[in-house]
């Protein structure tokens, strides 16, 4: 299992768990490790998490889960946009 680099690339509007672009988490299976933010949002959490468990293993350079570069936080008013990064 990979490590991941989830970066905030764009706030639209207000986050309510303050983050702002640049900002930084780590995904190491199984854990979130806090980097520049100061708290884990839960409902980014909950768009996040079924993509990092596939995007952090070893697959296929074919396998559709290698395209994948950004996610987003579910709110459609105050989006807040991820990249992701192996490491």
């Amino acid at each position: 299992m990979k490590k991941i680099e989830i970066k905030v690339k764009s706030v639209k509007g207000y986050c309510s768990a303050g983050y702002k672009e640049g900002d930084t988490l780590i995904y190491s299976d199984p854990s979130i490790t806090i980097g520049d933010c100061k708290q884990i949002c839960i409902y980014a959490l909950g768009g996040l998490i079924p993509y990092l468990t596939a995007y952090g293993r070893n697959t296929d350079s074919d396998d559709w889960i290698n395209q994948l570069k950004e996610l987003q936080c579910p709110d459609s008013t105050n989006t807040v946009v991820f990249s992701l990064k192996r490491i």
